[in-house]
Parts: C-alpha cells; sequence; structure tokens
C-alpha cells in the first residue's frame, strides 16, 4: 500500500516498558474513514498500542509513519477513566475546553475560537445545558459524553478510544457506541477503539486487529468474523440492549 494512502502506518513495530517487549510484529495501515476495533484478551498490548500510536511512549522497534497533516495534537483521546478523574473538581465547560490545550501552545487563554469549539461539541453532545454544572456530579453516561466532547475538540480525523463504556450500563453504552457510529459515518472521523463490548464494536467496524502480544490478524470485519481467530464464530454481530434497558 502507497504510504500517502494512509493516516497512519506501522512497520515491524513494537512497544513496551523498561526495554521489555509487551507487543510486537505490527504491520498494518489505517486509513481514513475506518472504524479500527482492536481486540484480545487482558494483557494482550491493546492499551500499550494505543499509548504508542499517540506518542505517549516510543517504539522499541520499527516506526509509525504519520501522514502529512496529521499531527499527535489533533488526536482525539479517550482514555480510560479513573476513579480519581471521575471525581475532577471542575465544571463541564471546563473539562470540554481542556481539549483545546494542546493547540494553545504556551499561551495560558482560550480564544475564542477554543470557546466556539467547545460549544459546538457541547451541543453536538446534548450537554450544553450542563455546562455549569460540576462534572463530578453528573452520572457516568453524562461524563462519558462530557470526555467525548472534551476529545472532539482536539479532534481533527482520529478518535483514539480505550474502553469508553467501561462501568457504564448497558443502555447508556448502546447510547454511546451509537454517537461513535455517527462521527465515523456522517462525519467522516476515524476511529480506532479498544473495547471489551465485542458485539457492539464488531457492528460498525470496517477493520479488525486481533492482538495476543502480537499481531494475530488484521482486516476486514467480514474476513475477521470468519476467521479462526474471531470471538464471534457464530457470525453473529448484533450489539443486544437488555429489554428492560431499552426505552418506550
Amino acid at each position: 500500500m502507497d504510504v500517502d494512502s494512509s493516516l497512519i502506518r506501522c512497520e515491524d513495530l513494537s512497544f513496551g516498558y523498561d526495554g521489555r517487549r509487551v507487543i510486537r510484529n505490527l504491520n498494518f495501515s489505517i486509513n481514513k474513514g475506518d472504524y479500527l476495533a482492536i481486540v484480545g484478551e487482558n494483557g494482550s498490548g491493546k492499551t500499550t498500542l494505543l499509548k504508542g500510536l499517540l506518542n505517549l511512549i516510543k517504539p522499541l522497534s520499527g516506526r509509525v509513519i504519520m501522514s502529512q497533516g496529521l499531527e499527535y495534537k489533533n488526536i482525539g483521546y479517550l482514555p480510560q477513566q479513573t476513579q480519581v478523574q471521575r471525581a475532577f473538581p471542575a465544571n463541564v465547560k471546563e473539562v470540554v475546553l481542556s481539549g483545546r490545550l494542546n493547540r494553545t501552545a504556551f499561551i495560558p487563554r482560550y480564544s475564542k475560537q477554543d470557546r466556539q469549539a467547545a460549544k459546538k461539541q457541547m451541543e453536538r453532545m446534548s450537554i450544553l445545558d450542563l455546562s455549569q454544572a460540576s462534572y463530578r456530579d453528573l452520572s457516568g453516561g453524562q461524563q462519558q459524553r462530557v470526555l467525548l466532547a472534551r476529545a472532539l475538540c482536539a479532534a481533527d480525523r482520529m478518535m483514539v478510544m480505550d474502553e469508553p463504556a467501561s462501568g457504564l450500563d448497558p443502555l447508556v453504552s448502546h447510547e454511546l457506541y451509537s454517537l461513535i457510529r455517527e462521527l465515523n459515518q456522517k462525519d467522516q472521523m476515524t476511529i480506532i477503539i479498544v473495547s471489551h463490548d465485542i458485539h457492539c464494536v464488531l457492528k460498525d467496524a470496517s477493520h479488525v486487529l486481533h492482538l495476543k502480544g502480537e499481531q494475530i490478524f488484521y482486516g476486514k470485519r467480514e474476513d475477521y468474523i470468519n476467521s479462526e481467530h474471531s470471538y464471534l464464530l457464530d457470525g453473529h454481530t448484533e450489539c443486544i440492549v437488555p429489554k428492560d434497558c431499552r426505552r418506550g
């Protein structure tokens, strides 16, 4: 594949900590508009790979090639949320605005453009009416909408998400995945997502990367479902919402 046709290309890539490899033998490309689901058991290297793609850790070997015009500061990132973060003492507007920090360089103030971007994303996530509410007083689903709005304030063409529905009830998770689907299909936002909700992410994914300390599968969703590595050997990919969690 021509390097210029991909947003990110990984060649013979490995990542780890203190010289110890956690994930190795990575060779794949991510193109504009892709929805890449990264799957694998706990400890398979999924979060480590995301950190590497975001330049938070350096490769132990190989290289990450980014397309011209794509910068790390313009990639939206929705990490796993910790209990400390859930109790963060700031209002919603402040949290969302903080997504613009990478764009402000050393300027300590937010510009009019930054504030307009934050308002736009809060409107999109239906949380504008919560702009002055304390983040720590929100429900889990509301907090994830705030964090998604924050990530969108940074995102240009790509969003990276690590277990975005962790700790959410089935209905709220379903709504969150619907928002992510809309970003990909309507906005052509490239999505890279790690999730244990296999059925939900594979319903929307265009490509799958299956890890087990190394790359054991990379390819189109349909090919993965029919492969020996698939978690979905029955071919079932519907994201189920329990009846008692559905609206109406």
